[in-house]
């Protein structure tokens, strides 16, 4: 059994492919549980952002797996599962363990560097865990992967320098409207993105705020936090967006919605002096195709976004938060390697145990008259020269085990002492929350 990470992101697709593969947070649990009924794939997780989409499963067999896998995707997406493999990349036991903490880190992102990545692979462990999807193995490689996005943006810094994809839409906004102090925002979406924008716009020095979201309840929350930091703002439903829209100078739309949300008969031609930037972060587009071709109106969007950062690389040094990757992922995997030969070191030592016991069973027959005080010195002698004789083995074998060519030595030991280590049927997942990282 070992890890496949099958996936695609901005660095593989274009923003149109990936719009139809993405998956909607309503559509999460479907999606897993199609994936667990694969008969190849044991567990799974599955990570969907404004950028990527990635499958980790604990699969049987490579080839089956990513068959099983692909064809979940296909089915949801309604892509070819050749034109699929086209945009798809795999990585497969080690090399998916490198490629979450990769991802993890903030190093694969559209914004390299950015920290919601943590917040949203945590949502995913989350929806996996209460889909009843996550067991040992992905439990313990995703809280790792937290772990170590978490310490590469403290050890490098990178959260003080990296960006957002928020940060970049709203830096196109800022330029178009020559600034955006004083102006009014309508932010569409209340959920983590929406709570980011809010931030964005706030410290951007925005005027006024409308929220306008599906759920009134969560636009009042958010509209409520920003009035406490000293914004005008108020919160609305979805309806009647077009007069909101009409009072805006920026629209910051995210809503997770399968279709377009903005239309383009809610933007009226805006005249020149007035022009409105609509930064559409949903995926799948939140704003319908003909709006860009309204007089005065700018759309920017993730597509867009994706070819200007593109162009013009971050700059940040991101040697050290590669060292730290590639130095965690050297210790995950020679730490799984130990574990592996964990059954056999119990297997060998509860074989020292039946033959203790069953010798001191022949002596007990054999020399009946022995003293209570007597035997059970004898007793305790024999297992100290057991447990003295095997430490050493025993230990050496664990660190001998860690290293590449590890696995070898837990089968010497199978074979020398005819060990048939049982390994447990059914392994349940801790209580404890995931490592907390990220928004």
């Amino acid at each position: 059994m070992s890890v496949l990470a099958v996936g695609m992101s901005h660095r593989t697709a274009d923003m149109r492919v990936l719009e139809r593969v993405t998956v909607a947070a309503v559509d999460v649990p479907k999606v897993l549980a199609e994936l667990l009924a694969c008969p190849n794939v044991s567990e799974a997780v599955l990570v969907s952002t404004c950028n990527r989409v990635e499958v980790y499963a604990v699969v049987e067999a490579f080839h089956a797996g990513l068959a099983d896998i692909a064809g979940v995707l296909s089915r949801h997406s309604g892509e070819d599962v050749a034109g699929l493999y086209d945009h798809l990349y795999v990585h497969y036991a080690a090399a998916a363990a490198q490629h979450l903490f990769t991802v993890a880190a903030g190093l694969d992102s559209m914004v390299v560097g950015e920290s919601q990545i943590l917040g949203q692979v945590r949502l995913a462990y989350g929806a996996a865990r209460e889909a009843g999807t996550v067991g040992r193995t992905l439990h313990e490689l995703v809280q790792q992967a937290l772990r170590i996005g978490k310490r590469v943006h403290t050890d490098t810094g990178l959260d003080q320098v990296g960006g957002s994809v928020v940060a970049e839409a709203l830096a196109d906004a800022d330029a178009a409207l020559g600034g955006l102090a004083g102006r009014s925002a309508l932010i569409v979406g209340a959920g983590s993105m929406g709570g980011l924008s809010a931030a964005a716009l706030r410290r951007a020095g925005i005027g006024r705020v409308v929220v306008a979201n599906r759920t009134e309840g969560n636009g009042a929350r958010l509209a409520a936090a920003l009035r406490e930091q000293g914004v005008a703002a108020l919160s609305t439903g979805l309806d009647g967006l077009r007069a909101r829209i009409a009072e805006a100078d920026v629209v910051v739309s995210c809503t997770g919605a399968v279709g377009a949300v903005i239309a383009e008969d809610a933007i009226a031609p805006r005249p020149a002096d007035r022009p409105l930037v609509l930064c559409d972060l949903g995926l799948p587009r939140d704003v319908a195709d003909g709006v860009a071709a309204v007089a005065g109106v700018r759309v920017v969007d993730l597509e867009s976004l994706q070819r200007r950062l593109a162009e013009a690389p971050s700059g940040l040094d991101t040697r050290r938060a590669g060292e730290i990757v590639a130095e965690e992922v050297r210790a995950y995997l020679a730490a799984q390697r130990s574990a592996e030969v964990t059954p056999t070191v119990t297997a060998l030592r509860k074989r020292a145990a039946e033959v203790v016991d069953a010798e001191l069973l022949r002596l007990d027959a054999r020399l009946p008259e022995l003293d209570a005080p007597v035997r059970d010195e004898l007793a305790r002698t024999v297992r100290r020269v057991v447990d003295k004789l095997l430490h050493t083995p025993t230990v050496r074998v664990k660190e001998l085990a860690s290293g590449p060519q590890g696995t070898g030595y837990a089968e010497a030991l199978r074979e020398l002492f005819q060990l048939d280590p049982q390994l447990p049927t059914a392994v349940s997942v801790p209580a404890e929350s995931p490592v907390d990282g990220g928004s």
